[in-house]
């Protein structure tokens, strides 16, 4: 399959403080990679450095062949809303919620494009199809409900977009084992034309369904999760 996603010396930080250390990388089309480490070791800064939202960065980043990287040392964001119209989908770390929108604005919010925008019914209604708990609660506002459902509407406004390359911070994080794998088998059973990149500390969730799994240690890529020391 065709390479999706290309990366090339990249380097990101916040600051005077630099995270990620000349990251090389690819991702092909139809992949599922397990992104894994501990907390702290530079998983979501690489993934704000592929939509421009770390501090500053440097280095090749190409998308379907188009550089969208580049030297960046201020105006953290401004390039964001271009990533995502050009195939890009993000569910960050954490909630990431407005508390008094109801399930359906923030799933509004995700209709980001032109096209996403006119078929928001129906893409709201496939939502509701992946994550079934969230459709009785369409009109709740979403500071009221618990940690995982939090969670399903963040990767449900990220669907909402037609992207090419989907990027899902710490998916489990602080959920329930029980709602952690309720979470994670709808992500496995997306169809997915691009990519997607999952950044999780618990291997056990990806062990099995990721295509591929890569090891980040103190900014640095460590090849098979195999072969890094996760504790």
């Amino acid at each position: 399959m065709p390479e999706l996603l290309e990366i090339e010396k990249l380097s990101a930080g916040y600051g005077p403080l630099r995270v990620l250390h000349e990251i090389d990388m690819t991702v092909r089309a139809g992949e599922r990679l397990g992104l894994v480490g501990l907390n702290g070791h530079g998983k979501t800064t690489l993934i704000r450095a592929l939509t421009h939202m770390s501090g500053w960065q440097q280095g090749s980043i190409k998308l379907d062949g188009k550089e969208i990287g580049g030297a960046r040392s201020l105006g953290a964001g401004r390039r964001t809303p271009g990533l995502v119209r050009m195939g890009i989908g993000v569910a960050p770390q954490g909630d990431a919620i407005f508390p008094g929108l109801s399930v359906r604005k923030h799933l509004e919010c995700g209709a980001f494009s032109k096209l996403a925008w006119r078929e928001r019914k129906g893409r709201i209604d496939r939502i509701f199809d992946i994550f079934p708990p969230l459709r009785p609660l369409e009109h709740a506002l979403v500071g009221k409900l618990s940690g995982g459902e939090r969670r399903m509407v963040s990767i449900g406004r990220m669907l909402m977009t037609e992207a090419r390359l989907y990027l899902i911070d710490e998916p489990s994080l602080g959920l329930a084992p029980k709602i952690s794998h309720r979470v994670m088998e709808a992500l496995w059973d997306l169809p997915v034309e691009g990519a997607m990149i999952i950044a999780e500390q618990n291997v056990a969730l990806l062990t099995g369904r990721a295509d591929r799994m890569i090891g980040m240690h103190a900014g640095r890529l460590r090849g098979d999760v195999g072969h890094v020391a996760l504790n």
